[in-house]
């Protein structure tokens, strides 16, 4: 059921300005071990204090693990992980990061890899590129940004796949013509898109309309897709019998915190899985992205970070 992380006291060796609001940290643990492996896709939790924990793809080399890299691009309007990284995390600064899960991984085999990336939405590519090339395997990037101060990692990249890089810059009235790049690859070829959330239903849906199976589209997006405002319900805690109201405006997170219980989540997106509760009576409107379609579809389990109640109450074993 929950997932469970290792976690490692580490420190900031080094943070870099790449563009206007992004930075790349890169972290060393403080036991001077290694860092476990990773393949591309994989992310980490970054806990910077007791109220503040978000998830961030893995961009460093999976070949040098003495160190781990990610990219944090500053969102004022967001939960304050990223305002808190750029503006408090300094070199020198302890922090406690998690081990690598990968919700993103590449697939083993097909014909063609298309990478689409939008912004911060390059990261989880890095390493994926790498283990592309490695491979031998016929793969392009699609990077597409608003201007080009704003090509996070772009210049980096073409050093060493220059001939598979293909970007798009909004201010240069260039843009990225979803229907005809999808529609254009040959059979067999996995799709993957990270970025905005109107740039992956982009390519979902284009993707559905050229007929692509489900096993050739793969996304990721750490951010929230929980509606800002839903219905009220009610969450019975079967353990002690309590109920929690839980408003339109609160995940059931939020409203059992409220009460002062504790119940551990690292990510608040739906991303990482410790706070899976199973429920035992009523049906979850999923909004994770940790657990399957099947796993949805069963209803034997929820993230309560992200995911509300379908019907006016829920039980969960809590």
């Amino acid at each position: 059921m929950a997932s469970h992380y290792e976690m490692f006291p580490s420190v900031v060796t080094r943070v870099e300005q790449l563009t206007p609001l992004i930075k790349r940290f890169t972290f060393k643990r403080q036991d001077g071990q290694n860092f476990p492996q990773f393949n591309g896709g994989s992310h980490i939790i970054v806990k910077m204090n007791d109220q503040l924990s978000n998830a961030y793809s893995l961009m460093s080399c999976a070949e040098d693990l003495s160190t781990y890299q990610v990219c944090v691009r500053k969102d004022v309007e967001g939960k304050g992980g990223s305002v808190y990284m750029h503006d408090q995390c300094l070199e020198g600064c302890e922090i406690v990061i998690s081990e690598p899960k990968n919700l993103f991984p590449l697939a083993e085999n097909g014909s063609k890899h298309i990478l689409i990336a939008g912004g911060i939405g390059i990261t989880p590519f890095v390493p994926q590129m790498e283990e592309l090339a490695a491979r031998g395997a016929d793969y392009e990037l699609h990077y597409a940004f608003r201007s080009p101060e704003h090509a996070a990692l772009l210049e980096e990249l073409k050093q060493k796949h220059s001939a598979h890089i293909f970007s798009y810059v909004d201010s240069e009235g260039k843009s990225l013509d979803l229907d005809q790049l999808i529609a254009s690859q040959p059979k067999a070829t996995h799709i993957y898109v990270c970025g905005p959330k109107p740039m992956i239903d982009a390519v979902i849906d284009r993707c559905n309309f050229h007929r692509y199976r489900d096993e050739y589209i793969h996304w990721e997006q750490f951010a929230s897709t929980v509606p800002e405002e839903g219905e009220a319900f009610t969450v019975v805690l079967a353990k002690s019998n309590q109920e929690v109201e839980v408003q339109g405006n609160q995940t059931i997170l939020q409203a059992i915190e409220a009460l002062n219980i504790d119940v551990e989540c690292l990510c608040r997106e739906g991303v990482c899985g410790t706070c899976e509760t199973t429920i035992i009576e009523g049906e979850a409107e999923h909004f994770d992205q940790y657990l399957s379609d099947d796993e949805k579809s069963s209803q034997q389990s929820m993230m309560i970070c992200v995911s509300r109640a379908k019907g006016r109450r829920l039980v969960l074993d809590l």
